[in-house]
């Protein structure tokens, strides 16, 4: 297929840099640029969203050897509605016409480093290719989620129909920047058993939830209980990158959230809430009282029954540490892997260029097939097969037996037996609620927190957000959902601290996830939960296909291989309010979500 499918022809760029060593050694910017040597130029974005690192806005005033200035193409190159990758000499830079305007950003997302030229630019943002993060142009900002940094920005100028961008060459290099937040005010003695928001949880929800509170400027106590031992990490990395430690997986520094008063307490497990006396108890006997509680505990997995209970050699992922330990265990040895759940067939896939062996047992016939139906099921399947997976049923198992400490085999009732040297459960997952069952807050059936659009629950003063809850979704007519994906969770922890500080705004936000397997990505926008056709356009054979999931006659969701931007178009179209019919996408013309805005 053509259109937006194609690659791009790269383009040359020629550049002409000079270094600023004539200005004044005092270089003011202001907001209007009135004050400054730009004052013709367009500012991109208010003062201070420039990043010499990862947690502090620039300051005002900079040398002038601090900052590259480069003619970077003629002002008729970019039509409105394009972005050009531009070198700069001392790093890069993403160019954007849009209105007739240009802008000039870091080139990077700074979730994982994708390129944001090969995204989406619509309507003053800039949509991230690979897992929907959204820039807004003049400014940097994070708009919407994954991730927790923005981006810097450049001054660009147009003289004599040249484009000329200046930028602080720390900024080039950085490509990301943290939004500036308020410190704590109050006197706090760290013993103190009361804290104004406690948050239960180091995930994605709990860690949005306190840096936008300090971003918003609450000024008062944040403490972040966790049972983790680690300060918080990138857990989806687990299962893709199993080799990975605690450090390399971080997404703030132990210093980094001292530095805002973000008091963190590691191998704190909650079990039980007193609503009455608003406060949390944990294991090792602490009581924590609290004005504003936040519940972000995620997920647990589903557990197994099986002979030989006690046995080292068992692992259901949740840590670094049980990461580590699988790859090390599985080094020219067996692995057996029992269920197919996106996690589990993550680490299978991770597991067949170190194991001597890989074995799936699955609960379906196809991987995948409730969520993402089963042809694109099959497909990914046949790639697993390829690289020497082998798959079996569960209801084929007869028992998995160890001993000595240790699990040595899978028998199945044909009388195979699977040697299994490390096993790892990825049957699913339940909501982390089991301490709320004698708590007073309202839950459903299967364990979930039920919470409103403003992500409170039934109890004054507590919200909660991530895997734990059921959310009104508004695509859905506010129907309550349980969303578990990893982008999801950062918007629920900006959700709730929003609405602690009485500013709460509405999800909007359509929900992207996506899975790595085999040097292949899979990625995943919109709700399908009960989709009743999938339209399938591009070579499933080839994994370079784009599947369309619809419900009666309306697009619901999209998932894709190789086949980018599509999904961050359609989640742009979703997110605008407007609707895709199926008979849209049933033609096999989507032309009309082509991007062509990139060069």
């Amino acid at each position: 297929m053509g259109g937006c499918f194609s690659k791009p022809k790269p383009v040359e760029v020629k550049v002409e840099l000079s270094l600023l060593e004539k200005e004044k050694e005092v270089d003011g910017l202001s907001p209007n640029g009135k004050a400054s040597p730009f004052a013709d130029s367009r500012p991109n974005g208010a003062l201070g969203h420039g990043s010499d690192d990862d947690s502090t806005p620039l300051p005002l005033y900079h040398k002038p050897r601090d900052y590259v200035e480069a003619s970077v193409c003629h002002v008729k190159d970019l039509e409105n509605g394009q972005m050009r990758e531009v070198d700069l000499g001392s790093g890069r830079a993403l160019l954007i016409k849009e209105h007739g305007e240009f802008s000039a950003i870091a080139h990077k997302c700074p979730h994982y480093g994708a390129p944001l030229v090969k995204g989406v630019l619509s309507k003053g943002h800039v949509r991230c290719p690979w897992h929907g993060a959204c820039f807004n142009i003049a400014t940097g900002d994070l708009e919407d989620f994954p991730g927790l940094d923005s981006l810097p920005i450049f001054q660009v100028r147009v003289e004599k129909d040249k484009v000329i961008i200046r930028a602080n060459k720390q900024a080039l290099q950085s490509q990301k920047r943290s939004k500036p937040m308020a410190r704590c005010s109050a006197v706090i003695n760290s013993n103190t058993g009361f804290s104004h928001v406690l948050i239960i949880g180091s995930g994605p929800a709990a860690l949005v939830c306190a840096e936008t509170l300090r971003q918003e400027g609450f000024t008062d106590r944040i403490v972040m209980c966790t049972m983790d031992r680690h300060p918080p990490y990138d857990r989806p990395k687990l299962s893709k990158s199993l080799e990975s430690t605690a450090e390399q997986l971080r997404l703030r520094s132990v210093e980094f959230l001292q530095d805002h008063d973000i008091e963190l307490l590691t191998e704190k497990e909650a079990v039980a809430i007193d609503l009455k006396t608003r406060s949390v108890i944990f294991e090792d006997g602490l009581r924590m009282e609290y004005k504003k509680l936040f519940i972000a505990t995620g997920s647990k997995p589903k557990t197994m029954i099986y002979k030989g209970q006690d046995v080292e050699n068992v692992f259901h992922l949740r840590t670094p540490d049980d990461a580590n330990s699988i790859a090390r265990l599985a080094n020219n040895k067996n692995a057996v892997i029992v269920g197919t759940s996106f996690v589990g067939m993550e680490v299978a896939a991770a597991l067949t260029d170190k194991a001597h062996s890989v074995s799936v047992i699955g609960i379906e016939t196809v991987p995948f097939k409730h969520a993402l139906g089963e042809k694109v099921g099959k497909a990914i399947m046949k790639l697993f097969e390829v690289n020497r997976v082998k798959f079996y049923m569960l209801n084929e198992v007869s028992e998995m037996v160890g001993q000595h400490g240790q699990l040595k085999e899978v028998a199945l009732k044909s009388g195979k037996v699977l040697r299994a040297d490390v096993c790892v459960i990825g049957a699913g997952s339940i909501p982390a609620t089991g301490f709320l069952k004698q708590g007073g807050i309202h839950m459903d059936s299967r364990g979930f927190i039920t919470v409103n659009k403003m992500m409170q629950t039934s109890a004054d003063g507590v919200y909660a957000g991530g895997d734990v809850v059921v959310f009104p979704f508004p695509p859905r007519n506010n129907k309550k959902v349980n969303i578990p994906h990893w982008q999801m969770a950062h918007v629920h922890g900006r959700a709730a601290a929003l609405s602690m500080m009485g500013r709460a705004a509405e999800i909007k936000t359509v929900p992207y996830f996506w899975s790595a397997m085999f040097g292949k990505t899979l990625r995943y926008a919109g709700y399908g939960e009960g989709f009743d056709d999938v339209i399938i356009q591009g070579d499933l054979d080839e994994l370079r296909f784009v599947a369309f999931y619809t419900r009666s006659e309306e697009v619901v969701a999209v998932a894709s291989m190789n086949y980018d931007p599509i999904v961050s178009r359609v989640a742009e179209v979703l997110g605008s309010g407007k609707t895709i019919k199926k008979r849209d996408v049933e033609t096999g013309d989507i032309s009309w979500l082509t991007d062509k805005g990139s060069q």
